[in-house]
């Protein structure tokens, strides 16, 4: 290689490389953010208050890839490709997320306060279920929604900023409701919350004034495209959650708040890994438009790089595991031991998600649905299974088991669909007959 190839290589490589370090970097900082969000909790709202809100959270974590049924992916999908189409599909996302909010946050209203009563006080309890939900629903998917204008733009500076400030401003807002007013209850809790989320959500209408005003109606060949989406991180959330909701009634409360935080932890490991996805993607999409054999080349790249950076992030997590009780508290005994466990599930995580998000670049909805949807269902029943059998060690071996399971067949539909697409490609192509009398 000469020295003049090395030079143009590197200037190739250095703005993406940049824009990385400012993705990675904007979601391991609102990741901690978050993470000083969930200790601050776990401190103040004590052990009982604490459990039931993560079994609360990971309800509406489930509604919130309802809202919208989907259309985000769409809209950075599209628009990646033609800016011209962003009025359309904004007017399509808002029409969207305001009717699914609507339908979500009533059927919430009326189940929740039975199953997870936030107060004794029977209106203290609905208003504040109402609050909840508000802002679980249609407030974080406006701010997510925001985030994914920003990348359908390509605008990863703005994009970054989005998920810093929301990052911050709960942790700022947890900081002054716990630590300076005292809150030590979810239904005040609550109330700080929505507000935050308003504040957030103001910020981000203020900040897409530039970008048009929207065009309101439906696009109709995105709903499905939307549904093949959504259906799959629906079933996911399902099976995610599925672990918490078994654990809490075999086990005792200090091994669901320990699992909780490990699962927490987890969570904010892949971030390093999200952080390439959510640059890769619209470039990605371009680069399948003349077929998914031709983004081939850059999907095996960062895979490489993704693989790479989570077994980074896994061993850092290991090491540092220790340090945690000084942030959430020495009475979850079980933490450290919990995150040590499941800190390396992040490296087959990372390995199948380059898969599917390719499948989803390339437009192949309806497979990526059923290669997620299928490994969440088997997932959430293999989970519930060994939880119920074996807690928490049956709940350790059922994660590993299903990544590795994901690992294998996403690769396997990648690569089969990308031989298709290239022998396709490689057809010669015949001339229609031209009939007589209209020939050029």
């Amino acid at each position: 290689m000469t020295e003049k190839h090395a030079v143009g290589q590197l200037r190739r490589l250095l703005p993406m490389a940049m824009s990385y370090m400012a993705s990675g970097g904007s979601l391991i900082v609102a990741s901690a953010a978050q993470l000083i969000t969930f200790a601050i909790l776990a401190r103040f709202l004590g052990v009982e208050e604490f459990g039931l809100y993560v079994a609360v959270t990971a309800v509406t974590a489930i509604a919130i890839h309802l809202c919208g049924l989907g259309a985000t992916e769409c809209l950075v999908r599209r628009v990646a490709r033609d800016k011209s189409i962003y009025p359309i599909m904004l007017g399509h996302n808002i029409i969207l997320t305001v009717a699914s909010s609507v339908v979500l946050v009533a059927i919430g209203l009326v189940v929740l306060p039975y199953f997870y009563p936030l107060s004794p006080d029977m209106a203290i309890n609905v208003g504040a279920t109402l609050l909840l939900l508000l802002t679980n629903i249609p407030l974080v998917r406006g701010i997510l929604l925001t985030e994914q204008i920003f990348l359908g733009h390509s605008d990863f500076r703005s994009a970054n900023k989005v998920v810093l400030s929301f990052g911050l401003a709960r942790t700022a807002a947890a900081a002054l409701a716990c630590l300076v007013f005292g809150v030590n209850t979810i239904a005040e809790w609550v109330v700080w919350q929505f507000l935050c989320h308003v504040i957030v959500a103001a910020g981000c209408v203020y900040s897409l004034r530039n970008l048009g005003r929207p065009k309101y109606g439906i696009v109709g060949e995105e709903i499905k495209q939307g549904l093949y989406f959504s259906i799959p991180f629906i079933i996911r959330a399902v099976r995610q959650n599925a672990d918490l909701l078994i654990l809490g009634l075999v086990t005792a409360p200090e091994i669901v708040g320990s699992y909780s935080v490990a699962r927490r932890i987890l969570e904010s490991s892949y971030l390093s890994v999200e952080a390439m996805n959510r640059l890769i993607y619209p470039g990605s999409a371009r680069a399948s438009m003349n077929g998914l054999h031709a983004a081939m080349g850059l999907v095996r790249k960062v895979a490489i790089a993704a693989v790479s950076i989570s077994a980074a992030t896994a061993i850092t997590v290991f090491i540092c595991a220790p340090l945690l009780p000084l942030l959430f508290g020495h009475e979850y005994v079980s933490m450290v031991d919990f995150v040590r466990i499941l800190c390396w599930v992040v490296v087959p995580m990372a390995m199948w998600a380059i898969a599917v998000e390719a499948l989803g670049a390339a437009g192949h909805h309806a497979v990526r649905a059923t290669v997620m949807g299928g490994g969440s269902l088997v997932g959430a029943a293999l989970t519930a299974w060994a939880t119920w059998y074996a807690p928490p060690t049956g709940t350790f071996i059922s994660f590993y088991v299903i990544e590795f399971m994901m690992v294998g067949i996403s690769w396997a539909v990648l690569l089969r669909l990308a031989r298709s697409s290239r022998s396709q490609s490689q057809e010669p192509v015949v001339d229609a007959p031209v009939e007589q009398g209209k020939g050029a």
